[in-house]
């Protein structure tokens, strides 16, 4: 009895040293690579594939490499670029990837520290090469998400091309600024050309102006010849019209007629303060000797 303690106590040593040197664990945002003598043989809970996390065995002389299963993010450092406008700008941005590919990854990267030196390499290309191509308000403001939807393309057919097993699943442009030695220089140019269109604005303003205020006048000018003409007709008509009740006046009492018009000559010409100098023999008080307006 005594001498089966020791044999107990091997062999417990033994399963115990079995199960150190055999098993591992994988945790849920984690995935592994099982090398056997320097060669990738398997990986356990990879990404895009159902979850398999978990205590897991291997061969005493095989190791695993853990690598995050979980959505990776690299701050990448500020590139600056020339704009399609000749325009130098500061573009700070930040790129999200995913290892999709392990054993690709692990033999051209390593580690998180070599794939976010890639990535900075491959971003700064990229980034160059397509807002290269397009104007500063376009990259500011103007075309953004398209932009970034084509940074994303581009750069994950280079990593395609390079084998790196990542993919990049998001960029974004957190910033574009103009160097500081740039940015009073623009600033005087931005104020020249808004100057330069105020003063345009304006110079059409006044033009227009000028059309509305001659085509008023002509019509100012239409309505007041067309109103004079119509004046005039007017009164031609009353002219008329009068003339034709004196001349029917004067033929029913021709008298009567001569004693009316001496009577308005008088209201007319007679006013206060107002001095005749006449001939005795003026008919124009012919009215006032003789009643019936006959001289004696």
């Amino acid at each position: 009895m005594k001498r089966s303690i020791p044999f107990v106590i091997v062999i417990s040593g033994l399963a115990l040293l079995t199960f150190f040197f055999c098993t591992f664990t994988v945790k849920q945002w984690e995935q592994a690579i099982v090398f056997e003598f320097g060669q990738a043989k398997r990986v356990e809970n990879t990404w895009g594939e159902k979850a398999d996390a978990g205590l897991k065995f291997k061969l005493p002389y095989e190791n695993v490499v853990m690598l995050d299963r979980r959505n990776l993010e690299v701050d990448l450092k500020p590139v600056e670029l020339l704009a399609a406008d000749q325009e130098r700008l500061v573009v700070d941005a930040f790129v999200r990837y995913r290892i999709q590919d392990p054993i690709r990854f692990y033999e051209a990267l390593t580690t998180r520290a070599g794939a976010e030196f890639q990535l900075q390499s491959v971003m700064d290309s990229t980034l160059r090469d397509v807002l290269g191509r397009v104007d500063t308000p376009e990259i500011i403001a103007g075309r953004r998400a398209e932009l970034m939807t084509e940074i994303q393309t581009t750069s994950n057919k280079v990593a395609e091309d390079k084998r790196l097993g990542v993919e990049i699943i998001d960029v974004r442009i957190k910033r574009a600024d103009l160097p500081p030695e740039n940015a009073e220089r623009v600033f005087r140019r931005m104020v020249t050309q808004r100057e330069q269109e105020a003063s345009r604005i304006r110079a059409e303003g006044e033009e227009r102006a000028r059309e509305i205020r001659a085509t008023a006048e002509k019509t100012a000018t239409v309505i007041r010849a067309e109103a004079q003409q119509k004046a005039e007709i007017i009164r031609g008509e009353g002219d008329k019209e009068r003339n034709a009740i004196y001349a029917e006046a004067y033929e029913r009492d021709p008298e009567f007629f001569s004693f009316y018009r001496s009577m308005q000559a008088y209201n007319k010409g007679l006013g206060t303060g107002t001095t005749y100098v006449l001939s005795p023999d003026s008919d124009f008080l012919a009215y006032l000797d003789d009643r019936n307006g006959l001289r004696q």
